[in-house]
């Protein structure tokens, strides 16, 4: 293909996705859960640091210190809320990229949607293995190179209760083998999940190795999402995975905005 076919071939497609968005065709989901003071952040032991929860500082609003603006200076953790994992979060990644650095190509890509919620819903610390992921490539094709693996378990439904959503410690994850073998051994950009962090809320205290999709999923250079909703509007696969992390120099992660776009038709 010629430089001006290729160019041709991709304005066609950009046009093609523009009448598809204003027609309804594709649908824009949004899969962030909304960031206030009320967002549950993850609790550490006290001889940890913590991270903040997110506060707000009114700067003006429409007042003698603004008369006609409203705005706020804000504090959060980079991990509060739906936010985008970065491999230096974690000391396993630390020499590869911040947040700043994630190539733009990772932020845009196809996702597919693994259902554990049943087996959650009869067991809260249920974790993720390999067969699993292997039986559901078995019945709907294989994991999309460059793409991200949704991993949904229900837990999106408790977020609107801290208590209920931190449920002491015992929430779903990712059991050691199927995180090693996902960030080694297939062509996924990372793992999106609805709960607090990417990992089980007992994976301290594995003994082969704790924390085991943050260990493995951030040394091979892979991402994390985490607090997602809605992940129920989404088809098994077809969607595709917007994120959009603030490029923080330096940062180990962001609070972002996730959005899928979803042919009507697939839903």
């Amino acid at each position: 293909m010629t430089a001006m076919s290729q160019q041709q071939a991709s304005t066609s497609a950009i046009e093609l996705l523009t009448v598809a968005l204003e027609s309804g065709a594709v649908e824009v989901i949004d899969l962030t859960a909304p960031l206030s003071e009320d967002t549950p952040v993850i609790p550490l032991p006290p001889e940890r640091g913590q991270p903040w929860s997110f506060r707000r500082q009114v700067i003006s609003r429409y007042d003698a210190l603004g008369p006609q603006v409203y705005w706020n200076n804000i504090a959060l953790s980079e991990h509060t809320g739906t936010h985008f994992d970065a491999p230096v979060h974690w000391a396993s990644g630390r020499h590869l990229h911040d947040v700043q650095q994630v190539p733009t190509s990772h932020l845009v890509a196809p996702a597919v949607v693994l259902d554990a919620s049943a087996e959650v819903a009869a067991d809260p610390d249920f974790l993720l293995g390999r067969r699993h992921v292997e039986d559901w490539t078995d019945r709907h094709g294989p994991l999309p190179a460059g793409g991200w693996l949704l991993y949904r378990t229900g837990w999106g439904s408790r977020s609107t209760d801290n208590v209920d959503f931190i449920n002491d410690g015992h929430t779903p994850g990712i059991a050691p083998d199927c995180a090693r073998w996902l960030a080694h051994e297939t062509d996924i950009v990372g793992i999106g999940v609805e709960t607090v962090g990417t990992d089980a809320g007992q994976a301290g205290t594995f003994v082969d190795q704790p924390y085991p999709c943050h260990w493995h999923m951030h040394a091979a250079g892979k991402y994390g999402l985490t607090q997602l909703r809605g992940l129920e509007q989404l088809p098994v696969r077809g969607a595709v995975l917007i994120a959009s992390p603030l490029p923080i120099v330096g940062g180990s992660g962001s609070p972002c905005r996730v959005l899928a776009l979803v042919s009507r038709d697939r839903r």
